[in-house]
């Protein structure tokens, strides 16, 4: 297969900035190395950290590319491991997905499950890796316990529903909105609540309390989340968009014998990457293949109008994933 020199990535204008500094160019198409997968790109994830790394905050990991996209889904054109030309496969990276072709290290890519089509298979990696990670690793989630899940119906509070689900756990979710609320429990939380119009550290104590606890908002909910957490509970921080300095208040975590704990996954190294990757097969690739796990798109947008995805995820209108497409 005769290949091009160049292809169109993502880059941003004058290297951070707002949504509108992304705009397509031409560059080189990268060249794989020893254990790494050439793919051409039929679908990119958009994901909160690619929002951070366009506003300079979150810059990528020694050695990865500096375009932006941590998830695509494609077809092998350089094989390698496992992997052979013509194969589709998903795949987590360390950046270069907003591009119509990105390498990959053949560990981390994964078979398309199930007959699922490019732009589904794209939204996967990203928030199922994160939740495998910190939900059943880091959050130590069991059958038969309770998870809360802040920030619902995002791209990872969904996936996190429904693995929780699959796992066997109860869910009581939280989202900004009755309309966020229903849409959670149309995906399986047992509690959805309004967090602007219900108390959900209230209603999470009356049910019972909760085991686990997801948390993408940070300072503003860990007193409620700590109070309703029960004995032996974990609170696991991904994100801090509500703020990210925590008052704690000791003798309260010290009754609840509690655990706070949180982890990034980009600067992971890879042999790390590939060992979840091989977990997140094992355990969830069986769960999305058989129906227990929806792949929820709520939008995709040209590789061109990435600053317009951009725009409409930080909106905070989505539920599920955005993706683009090259």
């Amino acid at each position: 297969m005769s290949l091009p020199d160049t292809m169109t990535a993502i880059a941003v204008r004058d290297g951070a900035g707002p949504a509108e500094a992304l705009h397509a160019t031409t560059v080189e198409r990268p060249t794989p190395a020893d254990g790494e997968l050439l793919v051409r790109v039929r679908a990119a994830g958009v994901n909160r950290p690619d929002i951070l790394q366009r506003e300079g905050r979150y810059p990528p990991p020694p050695g990865a590319p500096a375009t932006l996209g941590l998830e695509i889904a494609g077809e092998v054109v350089q094989g390698a491991g496992r992997w052979r030309t013509g194969d589709r496969v998903c795949a987590l990276l360390g950046g270069g997905g907003y591009a119509e072709y990105a390498v990959v290290d053949a560990r981390h890519a994964l078979p398309v499950p199930g007959d699922l089509d490019d732009v589904h298979a794209a939204a996967i990696p990203e928030t199922c890796f994160t939740v495998y990670a910190n939900v059943f690793e880091h959050g130590a989630l069991k059958a038969g316990e309770t998870l809360l899940v802040h920030g619902a119906t995002s791209g990872i509070g969904v996936m996190a529903i429904q693995m929780a689900k699959a796992a066997g756990a109860r869910v009581i979710a939280t989202a900004r909105g009755a309309d966020k609320a229903a849409a959670a429990r149309s995906l399986g939380a047992d509690i959805a609540v309004d967090t602007t119009a219900e108390d959900f550290g209230a209603i999470a104590r009356d049910a019972g309390g909760v085991d686990v606890a997801l948390d993408m908002v940070g300072a503003p909910y860990l007193r409620a989340t700590l109070d309703a957490l029960n004995t032996g509970g974990r609170i696991v921080y991904i994100a801090s968009q509500g703020g990210d300095m925590l008052e704690v208040p000791v003798w309260a975590l010290m009754r609840k014998r509690a655990v706070l704990t949180g982890s990034t996954l980009r600067p992971r190294d890879a042999d790390e990457k590939a060992r979840l990757a091989a977990e997140v097969e094992r355990v969830v690739w069986p769960w999305i293949a058989d129906g227990r796990i929806r792949i929820v798109v709520d939008r995709t947008f040209p590789l061109a109008e990435a600053a317009q995805a951009h725009a409409f995820l930080e909106s905070g209108r989505h539920t599920g994933k955005v993706v683009l497409l090259p």
